[in-house]
Parts: structure tokens; sequence; C-alpha cells
């Protein structure tokens, strides 16, 4: 008989406040088959991480499996660190805040040196995330102002030179370990298209732990989700993945300058309601390989759909229960072992 290739899971980061076992609780009451805390939830009272077997414990004691770790902004904090943007202070301690720009990358790389070691201790061989603003925010802006090249200079080498070098170790280490590094190709990071995601594997010789984090909602500015992830330098690569939707407001500028989640072009949206079908979406999923490569690296049945849920306007936990139950009700559905054709005719 037919068996669902997946299961219902959803990531930790908007659910901070919390706590790891508060958040473990609400993800079991609303349904949810697994669950991916964010690095923060899994930080240790005096410093340092957890203990893995209290962090295995806590996951047993709501009978959900372990989906990960969202380790999304403090990657991002480490790649964009050489800038000095303010944006980053919100993602680490307020001392750490405070350093000079180098002092704070070489703490973040510490910091990701040790969650991997936790993720490996933890028996997990993919970790979602998303590099940081190596490039500049020049080529970030996806507008040529100024230029980004001259005489002297060349912003695209240099900042593919920059990304080599500040990734190194952190590279270095995850292959020693096993670890997938799964970049959501997103706004704002090294990568924000496929090509850009092949260009970082190219310039890194190949580099096996370079991996992608599919994810449809951030596919709105001419690059569509399957065009994006069924590229050859993208297929074959994704290991993780979110379940998220969004719609785009007509007539609205999509880079307009304003705080306020409410007036901007891009609106996310609860899973059922956006512009994307998301069955199509994990159909295409399963296209690309991504199941049956969660499968045989994790070692698991099932491969999870991340629900990472935001919106604008419904009540954050009400977004996350309607998340966790549309893709156990909708997408987690019993997957075809051949095809439609194989018992027409006489």
């Amino acid at each position: 008989m037919a068996k669902p290739i997946y299961h219902s899971s959803i990531e930790g980061a908007q659910h901070g406040g919390k706590g790891l076992d508060g958040f473990l609780a609400f993800a079991k009451e609303a349904g949810a088959a697994g669950a991916q805390p964010s690095n923060y939830m899994l930080e240790g009272k005096s410093g340092g991480f957890s203990r893995p077997h209290l962090i295995r414990k806590a996951f047993e004691k709501h009978g959900l499996k372990l989906d990960g770790i969202s380790g999304h902004c403090m990657f991002w904090v480490h790649t964009s660190a050489w800038t000095g943007t303010k944006g980053l202070r919100p993602f680490v301690p307020p001392d750490v805040a405070k350093m000079a720009k180098g002092k704070l990358e070489a703490w973040a790389e510490d910091y990701i040196l040790r969650l991997l070691d936790l993720a490996a201790a933890l028996d997990l061989k993919i970790l979602p995330m998303f590099w940081g603003a190596s490039h500049g925010w020049e080529l970030a802006t996806g507008y040529p102002w100024g230029f980004w090249a001259g005489g002297d200079f060349d912003l695209i080498k240099e900042g593919e030179e920059r990304f080599v070098k500040k990734t190194a170790k952190i590279r270095a280490h995850a292959n020693s370990l096993g670890i997938y590094l799964a970049h959501e190709i997103h706004p704002g990071t090294a990568a924000m298209c496929a090509e850009e995601f092949g260009r970082l594997v190219e310039i890194c010789d190949g580099d096996e732990c370079l991996g992608v984090n599919a994810d449809p909602s951030h596919c709105w500015e001419g690059e569509d989700w399957e065009t994006r992830f069924t590229h050859p330098a993208v297929r074959n690569r994704v290991y993780a993945c979110h379940v998220k939707n969004f719609v785009v407001r007509p007539g609205v500028p999509l880079r307009r300058m304003d705080g306020d989640w409410h007036n901007r072009a891009m609106q996310f949206t609860d899973l059922g309601s956006g512009d994307l079908n998301m069955v199509r979406y994990v159909e295409m999923l399963i296209n690309i390989g991504y199941p049956a490569r969660y499968n045989k690296i994790m070692g698991t049945e099932t491969a999870p759909l991340i629900a990472e849920t935001e919106s604008n306007y419904r009540d954050p936990d009400a977004t996350a229960i309607e998340g966790i139950q549309y893709v156990r009700d909708n997408l987690c559905f019993p997957v075809a072992e051949g095809s439609f054709e194989d018992e027409m005719g006489a």
C-alpha cells in the first residue's frame, strides 16, 4: 500500500519566546510530527549549548522528530559582519553587538563551529541556514549603482574571493562532520537566485557541503520556484525545505523602503491562500529527489515539510497551527509507486 513520503513539521525561529519545551508542546498540540528549533532555543543558561541528551529527551517527551536546527540568523551574521551593518544586532547578545567588525565575525564563526559540533552530536547531517551579504550591499540590491567594476576594483570578483575565504573554516568543519549546509536562496544573501548559488559551488571547487534549503516564498523577483529548484546547479543539492506562501500586491514597488510589512509589495501569507500552489511545489520536490535524498542521508522513512509560518495580519500562533495542519492534511499524501496507467487496458 502506498505511504506518505513526507511528515508535517515546523520551524522554531518565529517562536523563540516559547523556549524549547514550550515550542515542542505547541507543535505537538497543533498536530506536527516533527519540529526544527532555532539555534537560540538550544543555548544553555550558562553559555554554550544545552547537552545533546537533554535536547533528545525534550523531543522524546513530546513524541516529535528532530528535523534539524534552523541556523539562518547566525550564519547571516557571520558572512555580513564585515559590512558593519547594524541590522545584525538583534541576532547577537548586546555585548557582542558592540564588538568591532572583525571580532564580531570571529565570534560568530566560533559560535557556528560549536553549533556544527552540536548538530553532529545529535546525528543531524543537514543544517538549514543562509550565508550573509558576502558580496556587499551594492550587489545585494540587485541594481548596479554605482558601478560594480572600475579601473582598480571589481565588486563581484572581490565578493567571490571574500566568500571563499570567510567560509573556508566553516565549510571544512562541516565536511569533516559530514554535514550539508543548506543555503536558503534569499534576498540579501550570498546567493539570491539559482545561478548565483551555482557560482558559489563553482568558486568553492564543487564543495560537497554546499546545499540548498528550498523555500518558494522568496521567488518573487523574476525567478519562479520551479525554475529555481529544478535548475541544474540546484536540483541535486536540495537537502532541506520550507513550505511558505506569499502574495505580491499589484502596483506596489517591490523595493519600496518601508519598515511596516503591511505596506510592502510582497506579503507572506497563510499556506492555503497565497499565490503559490503548495501541492505542485511539494510534487516538484519529489521530482528533484528531495525526500529520497533526505531519507538516505538521515536514515529516515519520511522527509520533513517544514512549515515556516509568517503572516502580516494573522496571529502568529494561529498562523502556525494552520500551517502545521495544512501540511499534514494536504501535502503528506500517499505517493504513487508507479503510474496511473499501470492498470489500464485489457
